[in-house]
């Protein structure tokens, strides 16, 4: 099973990637109403109040938790979408699944 750390000194790109890798979905990560820049990092678009941190992810998490997690620790709203950005992934199955 797949797993990696995300911390706030990730870029969204690096965080992108690697989760694409480790459960073959795609992450979309937002800043505001559009799509967060690529090249920044995640404690530069963290929330005002967010307390940030490290967060462990592992593949048999749920997709709403994993969203849930990291809205808790950056402030930062991101979506589980299929492994072809078709659609989104139901918050009830595991990040694994989702990839599927």
């Amino acid at each position: 099973m797949a797993d990696f750390s995300i911390d706030g000194r990730m870029k969204v790109k690096t965080l992108k990637k690697q989760f694409k890798e480790a459960f073959g979905s795609t992450l979309r990560v937002y800043k505001g109403v559009g799509f967060a820049d690529d090249e920044a990092t995640l404690a530069s678009i963290r929330a005002e109040g967010a307390k940030g941190g490290e967060i462990k992810v592992v593949g048999n998490m749920k997709v709403g938790n994993f969203e849930d997690k990291i809205k808790e620790l950056y402030g930062i709203k991101v979506q589980v979408a299929t492994a072809d950005d078709s659609a989104l992934a139901d918050n009830g199955i595991t990040l694994s699944a989702a990839g599927r």
